[in-house]
């Protein structure tokens, strides 16, 4: 009998099928194996020992607040300006018969010279027929007096008790009188038009434009040119309201000889040095500016082109100088550096157990070098000066003295 006669298969397949399924099913034992034996290591290994976690002092510059009176300083600039200028214009017509040797751009003239001169003959002329009408005038005044005189004589004599004014000449003697008053009038106005051809200087001062020359006509209102006074200049210094108070001056403030305003030193580079003035405030605005909110003072310079110049150099019109002002004097006040200020009115203290204290202050004044304080720090107290990031409020912090490093840097240089 075969196996084909029979239902049963070959013992192969079974066997095949058997080798199949472990072969598909050993790479599930073995990662269920290796999951396994992972989490019973994990379980099996020790506990990580806990490491308390240390917060390090952050090192920061420091300096000592010291105590001592601080003259405040205001500075400001500003340009000079005469305090008179002129433009000359002609009053009447004519040619120009004389220009003054110092009339041109640059010149000084002192008062009183005459600085342009027109053609003054038809002036003279008009003098002379004026002098002739008030001659004439007043021979027919004193002609119509004495007719009426004669006229009041005659009534008498002849007793009459009323006579009328014209009888007696009064109308023609008002009328003589106008006329000798108008003749009078002709003169000194033909008087005036001849002082009028001499274009005098009205105070000393110096020659800022020329626009005239010898032989040419000008009718009444032609410019002739610019003049400006040289025996005092005036520099607007804006002032804020801080700047105010630190000079003691008040809004209006105009100086008397009881009461002066503050010393200016005026500084400027002219022809390439440094030059000094010195002037003084003598008055300020009566209002701030609505568009700059501040107010302007001015600094007045008597003689700037004689005893009020430098070594020779004048405080010349159009320059534009600093101005260093001084202010009140301050007793009791702290200083500082700076770079110790944070932000607007707040200063970094180092305290006693090296902690950082945020503390804020009242500034009076600071310049580019040092901070003026008037509350909020004692003397002697330590204060931060190197930058703090992200500073808070009670943090840690190792105060370095700013002295002590210099000290080191310059002994460590030294040892190179």
């Amino acid at each position: 009998m075969t196996y084909a006669e029979t239902d049963q298969k070959p013992p192969f397949r079974l066997g095949l099928l058997i080798k199949r399924i472990l072969f598909l099913a050993l790479p599930v034992f073995v990662l269920i194996g290796s999951v396994g034996g992972f989490v019973a290591m994990g379980a099996l290994k020790p506990a990580p020992e806990e490491k308390a976690e240390i917060i390090e002092a952050l090192p920061v510059l420091t300096t000592v607040a010291r105590s001592e009176p601080v003259s405040i300083k205001v500075h400001g600039q500003g340009e000079v300006k005469a305090r008179s200028e002129v433009m000359l214009a002609s009053e009447i017509s004519g040619r120009v018969a004389y220009v003054s040797p110092k009339f041109l751009a640059g010149g000084q003239f002192e008062r009183g010279e005459t600085l342009v001169r027109l053609e003054s003959r038809e002036y003279e002329l008009g003098i002379v027929q004026a002098e002739a009408a008030v001659a004439q005038a007043h021979t027919a005044l004193l002609q119509e007096i004495s007719e009426g005189q004669i006229a009041s004589q005659g009534a008498q004599q002849l007793g009459l008790d009323q006579v009328s004014d014209l009888t007696l000449r009064h109308p023609q003697r008002a009328q003589a009188e106008a006329q000798l008053a108008s003749a009078q009038a002709r003169l000194d106005d033909t008087r005036l038009q001849l002082s009028r051809t001499r274009i005098v200087a009205p105070f000393t001062g110096r020659v800022r434009e020329k626009s005239v020359n010898i032989g040419a006509y000008v009718s009444p209102g032609a410019r002739l040119g610019e003049i400006y006074a040289s025996d005092v200049v005036d520099i607007a210094i804006a002032l804020t309201d801080s700047d105010l108070a630190n000079l003691g001056l008040g809004i209006g403030f105009s100086e008397t000889q009881d009461v002066q305003g503050p010393p200016v030193t005026l500084s400027a580079i002219v022809a390439g040095e440094s030059h000094t003035w010195s002037g003084r405030i003598t008055r300020t605005d009566s209002g701030f500016d609505p568009e700059t909110r501040v107010l302007f003072a001015y600094v007045e310079v008597q003689d700037p082109y004689g005893k009020g110049a430098d070594n020779g150099t004048p405080l010349a019109t159009g320059l534009f100088v600093d101005a260093e002002i001084d202010g009140r004097t301050l007793a009791d006040s702290v200083v500082l550096p700076r770079t110790a200020l944070r932000g607007k009115d707040n200063v970094y203290v180092a305290r006693e157990d090296d902690t950082l204290d945020i503390r804020p202050v009242e500034v009076a004044f600071s310049e580019r070098e040092r901070l003026i304080l008037t509350s909020g720090i004692s003397a002697g107290e330590r204060v931060v000066t190197s930058p703090v990031r992200a500073a808070s409020d009670g943090m840690k912090i190792k105060p370095v003295d700013r002295l002590e490093t210099a000290f080191a840097a310059d002994a460590s240089a030294a040892e190179d």
